[in-house]
């Protein structure tokens, strides 16, 4: 078995990426090739996914990727991934986009959510789905749009990975691992969940057959700039924590991870689903993995709350504000900061993340901090503190003893908030590695190529031989 070139579209809520991952026996690289920002967009009527950017960026990335992949005389791209959040997607009509996606941050479904509860009280809705409670949900989002008469004009619901695959294919899916966020597939994941669709009124007709990763989509149609006509779009885990899980170096039987960005994603992969009413009542979930394992987690606000803040205060001075300052001051400060509920969803929308902070701070009698990097050194402790009663309450929920906590993504280079972590916990941290999310997705492609063999734990060995965790102690 040879090296092979694939190209990973990585798309995140903050960013986006597409990367040229070179990989075979013994070699798993990345190559950065484009970066883009993947932020929301507010037009009149709420909160929306500017997907149309989207798009071209990802049109431009893929560009870029095949002239640098055969500069020097290099093999072609032998594969394209795409990966993405989950929970939104756009509605189409005879193949065509009806308007702009929404984004899960809008409020829009705070109404939808009582009416799906009316039709299914949350405990069968967790029996029948296994998914904590999320008012973005794309079931409830369906839901806010039946009620607005959308879904009476829609023939497709895609989610936006399988939007973009579409665009660039011709070919209509839904990716298992994001479809199984959606909350309206049987919870073992082997389809849609048609009495609980027929239970909510949405029409099942709008969602399309399903693929698992390692599957082919189809091929990159002559309408799509890429320079790419006739290459091969592979099904990944196209929801980006399921592909961020399969690059986790768990060697050990008995880790937990962290797939921390925008959102802490904190849990244990298993072979069965917890759907227990202590699971339900603690708001775990239980979502698709790759080769059918089931990523029970629970979802923390993650770095949002920082990047959020940094906003706000640069609104505020005027001036551009460096994170990283930032947190080596918050690592500098000597008094003992409070500490506040970081899933708390008045911190979900968009806005003045400390004024929001320092009120929640002042409705519980705790002090506000009085400067920049003590209410930095806050929030990290806030997450660090969460993200540990997460780990710890994974492990009680599932039976599974945890005895490390892996940490990759964006949040793996906060070397505060992983020792602060370890210290919460009680428990080793390995940081690393950064990219969790584009390996994974290159991965599932070189083994869907035939390049690389065997199972997640052989896949994971490799990230193991080629990566270098950070090790925080308690």
């Amino acid at each position: 078995m040879s090296t092979t070139t694939v190209a990973a579209v990585d798309i995140g809520a903050s960013s986006g990426r597409v990367m040229l991952g070179h990989v075979g026996p013994g070699e798993l690289r990345l190559e950065h090739v484009a970066r883009f920002p993947t932020g929301s967009v507010v037009l009149p009527d709420g909160l929306h996914v500017n997907v149309v950017e989207l798009y071209r960026a990802v049109v431009d990335g893929l560009r870029e990727a095949r002239r640098r992949a055969t500069a020097s005389g290099g093999p072609d791209i032998a594969s394209i991934g795409i990966d993405a959040w989950a929970v939104d997607y756009g509605l189409l009509r005879d193949g065509r986009l009806l308007g702009v996606p929404y984004h899960y941050r809008d409020s829009r479904t705070d109404a939808a959510v009582r009416s799906v509860h009316q039709a299914v009280p949350f405990t069968e809705l967790y029996a029948e789905n296994g998914l904590q409670f999320l008012p973005f949900n794309t079931l409830y989002q369906l839901t806010a749009d039946n009620t607005a008469g959308m879904l009476h004009l829609a023939d497709q619901a895609l989610l936006i990975p399988d939007l973009l695959a579409y665009w660039l294919t011709g070919e209509r899916v839904a990716e298992a691992t994001n479809a199984s966020t959606t909350g309206l597939l049987r919870v073992d994941g082997s389809a849609w969940n048609t009495s609980l669709i027929e239970r909510l009124g949405l029409p099942d007709s709008i969602l399309p057959p399903l693929v698992r990763p390692g599957e082919t989509i189809g091929r990159i149609t002559e309408q799509s700039p890429t320079g790419l006509d006739g290459a091969t779009v592979t099904a990944v885990g196209s929801h980006d924590t399921a592909s961020a899980v399969v690059a986790v170096p768990m060697t050990e039987p008995d880790a937990a991870y962290i797939s921390c960005g925008t959102w802490g994603l904190v849990g244990v992969e298993l072979e069965h689903p917890v759907l227990s009413d202590a699971a339900r009542e603690a708001n775990f979930t239980n979502e698709g993995g790759v080769d059918g394992r089931v990523r029970f987690l629970h979802n923390v606000m993650g770095l949002w709350l920082l990047s959020e803040s940094v906003r706000a205060w640069e609104a505020e001075s005027g001036e551009t504000i460096e994170l990283n300052g930032l947190l080596d001051a918050a690592g500098a400060v000597t008094d003992l900061q409070p500490v506040f509920d970081a899933n708390d969803p008045r911190f979900m929308p968009p806005g003045d993340m400390p004024t929001r902070i320092a009120a929640w701070l002042r409705e519980h009698d705790l002090p506000v901090p009085e400067s920049r990097a003590a209410m930095v050194r806050c929030i990290v402790e806030s997450l660090a503190d969460a993200f540990a009663d997460a780990v710890l309450t994974a492990s009680e929920l599932s039976g599974k003893p945890v005895s490390v906590i892996h940490v990759v993504g964006g949040g793996s280079q906060n070397e505060l908030l992983c020792r602060l972590t370890a210290q919460r916990a009680g428990l080793p941290v390995l940081a690393g590695p950064v990219e969790a999310t584009a390996l994974g997705n290159v991965l599932v492609q070189a083994r869907a190529l035939g390049v690389l063999p065997g199972s997640l734990e052989a896949l994971r060995d490799l990230v193991a031989r080629t990566t270098r965790p950070r090790r925080d102690d308690p």
